[in-house]
C-alpha cells in the first residue's frame, strides 16, 4: 500500500500555549503534518509563500497584521491554499470579514480536537466548515452585500488606481499577477457600481484612501 499523502498545515497564532496545544492535538493524526507556526499575519504570509501549505489555521487578533488581512493576501497569492479561521471571536462582523477575505471556514477556540481535524480535512477538499454557533450566526445575521464593503486589499488596490497607476504597475508594486489586479478592478467597480475612473478617484478621496491635493 502506498504511503498516504499528508496534509501540510500551517498554524498561525500569537499565543504559544495555543500553538503547542494545537500541535499536540494534530500530532495524533497520521494524515496531517504541521509544517510551521508563525505568530502573526506578516510572518504567516512570508512562511506560506515558502512552504505552500494545503491548509492554514488562522487566528484573527494578532500583532503586526491581523488574520483577516493576512488571509486576503495569502488567498490572492496562493489560491490553492485554504484558510480556516480559528478564533475566540463570535462576532458577525469578524465572520463576515473573514468570509469576504476568502476563508473557507470559521471555528471557535473552544472547538474539540476531533472537530478541528474534521474542519481541516473538509476545507482541504474544497468544502466549507463552520462551528455550529457560527452557522447559526450566519443564518440570523446574513453576510452583508453592501456595495461599499470593500476589503482591505480592495481599498489598497483602489488607492493605487486613484493615484493613476496602471494594472501593470500595481501588479509590480504589490508582487501579484496582472490577472489578479484586473479581477480586483472588476470587483471594486461591481461593488461600488462605478465605471469611470473619475468616479473611482472621487470615491477614494471621499473615503480617505488618497489625499485630495
Amino acid at each position: 500500500m502506498s504511503e498516504q499523502k499528508k496534509l501540510k498545515v500551517l498554524l498561525v497564532d500569537d499565543h504559544p500555549m495555543v500553538q503547542r496545544g494545537l500541535i499536540a492535538c494534530l500530532s495524533y493524526y497520521d494524515d496531517i503534518e504541521v509544517i510551521g507556526s508563525p505568530c502573526h499575519g506578516k510572518e504567516a504570509i512570508t512562511e506560506a509563500l515558502t512552504v505552500k501549505p494545503d491548509v492554514i489555521l488562522m487566528d484573527i487578533s494578532m500583532p503586526s497584521m491581523n488574520g483577516i488581512d493576512a488571509t486576503e493576501v495569502i488567498i490572492e497569492k496562493l489560491p490553492e491554499t485554504k484558510v480556516l479561521i480559528f478564533s475566540m471571536h463570535e462576532n458577525p462582523e469578524f465572520v463576515s470579514s473573514a468570509i469576504q477575505a476568502g476563508a473557507s471556514g470559521y471555528i471557535l477556540k473552544d472547538t474539540n480536537s476531533e472537530e478541528v481535524y474534521f474542519a481541516i480535512k473538509a476545507v482541504a477538499k474544497g468544502n466549507t466548515h463552520f462551528s455550529s454557533s457560527i452557522s447559526k450566526l450566519l443564518i440570523t445575521n446574513p453576510i452583508s452585500q453592501s456595495p461599499e464593503k470593500l476589503t482591505t486589499r480592495e481599498q489598497l488596490i483602489l488607492s493605487h488606481i486613484a493615484r493613476g497607476s496602471s494594472s501593470k504597475e500595481i501588479a509590480r508594486d504589490l508582487d501579484i499577477s496582472f490577472r489578479t489586479v484586473d479581477a480586483h478592478r472588476r470587483n471594486i467597480k461591481a461593488k461600488l457600481k462605478i465605471d469611470s475612473l473619475a468616479e473611482l478617484v472621487r470615491y477614494a478621496v471621499n473615503h480617505g484612501l488618497i489625499e485630495n491635493k
